[in-house]
């Protein structure tokens, strides 16, 4: 049986109608950047979120360097974060001239241990990343507080987590910004590159929506450099057709994941592979990806053989972000991070999307157990 990891198609037969609906009236309004369809948008996704605004930008990797533009951090100061997230969270640090500092991450939800963070400060940190990795909220308490003991900005990597909710909080509104993804393979994802930042402070929402074109306070009229961050009315009304429905598929995703729960528990594969744990704290986990990790150095192997018999599968992530080449100015070497670089050998996504079946789950399940038999 074929399983993709992901597939877009039934989602855009289901609301089709709208979306093109939606599309001919930006097409015939010719108002294609920021407009009303934006303004839309954004009071939607603040609603969502529950935070108090949300400014939209071209991309979650903007959202990310726009929050770091707008709080003035620069070269000579330092962001702490998560060496093991997608390469946009440390990107960003490093685009606007600052030092990324890891902290190594919590063995079960992957993301950055509060725990490790409070030693990596120094008189030069100005702010903390944690990033809600696959769909699960980081422990936000202990951060925050962390935070608001040395002075510092904390800047939520959402991309992979809108609709989370820690403690029944969502994800974006804790922190003082948070920053999403629209890309299309997202749980809400547009027709091409889109994001948003949320904040609850409306000083912080002014100067957001300053930089994102080009730092203007007025036509030609710049108190401030900052970039061409705009989102497109074409992406905004593709996104407003959509949210109603993120919800239904935020529970499709948990529906399934309970499912592979239940298929590996009867599949014998306990010693071989481990399932996604959820938080010790209360959270909802939306799923953005279910990753498993594979005992005795077999992930790799097993990845070939799955995408050999057509089964979708991905390793996110192979590489911890302080061994990468890019970064080999910051010195990091092997053993730095212990439990992320356990993790980039062991861990690997199976398709979770909210359209697939359960005989695809068992496919999977199935396939899987063989090849480790």
């Amino acid at each position: 049986m074929q399983v993709p990891l992901l597939d877009l198609r039934a989602q855009y037969a289901s609301m089709k109608e709208g979306m093109l609906r939606e599309i001919s009236e930006v097409c015939d309004s010719q108002h294609f950047i920021l407009g009303p369809k934006v303004e839309k948008l954004e009071t939607e996704v603040a609603a969502y979120c529950r935070s108090n605004h949300a400014v939209g930008v071209t991309s979650g990797s903007d959202a990310l360097i726009i929050a770091l533009m707008v709080e003035g951090i620069k070269a000579g100061d330092e962001v702490i974060t998560t060496p093991f997230t997608f390469f946009a969270t440390v990107g960003a640090i490093v685009r606007v001239g600052a030092t990324p500092v890891f902290a190594d991450i919590d063995p079960v939800t992957y993301n950055i241990d509060p725990a490790k963070i409070e030693a990596k400060i120094t008189p030069r940190t100005r702010a903390i990343i944690p990033v809600h990795l696959f769909g699960q909220a980081a422990d936000m308490d202990p951060i925050m507080e962390i935070a608001k003991k040395h002075n510092l900005i904390v800047i939520e990597d959402a991309c992979q987590a809108i609709g989370s909710e820690y403690k029944g909080r969502r994800v974006g509104s804790i922190g003082d910004y948070g920053c999403f993804s629209f890309f299309p393979s997202k749980n809400l994802g547009c027709f091409g590159d889109g994001g948003m930042v949320t904040c609850n402070d409306p000083e912080k929402a002014k100067l957001l929506k300053i930089f994102r074109n080009h730092g203007q306070s007025g036509t030609y009229i710049h108190e401030y450099v900052g970039g061409n961050f705009r989102l497109d009315a074409l992406q905004a009304a593709v996104l407003s057709v959509k949210l109603p429905y993120l919800d239904g598929w935020s529970e499709a995703r948990q529906k399934n994941a309970a499912e592979y729960r239940e298929i590996f528990a009867g599949a014998g594969l306990d010693g071989k592979v481990s399932l996604p744990e959820t938080a010790s704290y209360p959270v909802r986990h939306i799923y953005n990806q279910f990753c498993i990790r594979v005992a005795g150095g077999k992930r790799d192997a097993l990845l070939a053989h799955l995408r050999g018999i057509g089964i979708g599968c991905a390793i996110y992530y192979p590489l911890s972000l302080h061994l990468q080449k890019c970064f080999e100015n910051l010195g990091g070497k092997p053993g730095d991070y212990p439990v992320c670089e356990a993790a980039t050998q062991e861990i690997m996504a199976l398709p979770i999307y909210p359209e697939s079946t359960t005989e695809q789950r068992q496919a999977v399940v199935d396939a899987i157990a063989a090849f480790l038999a």
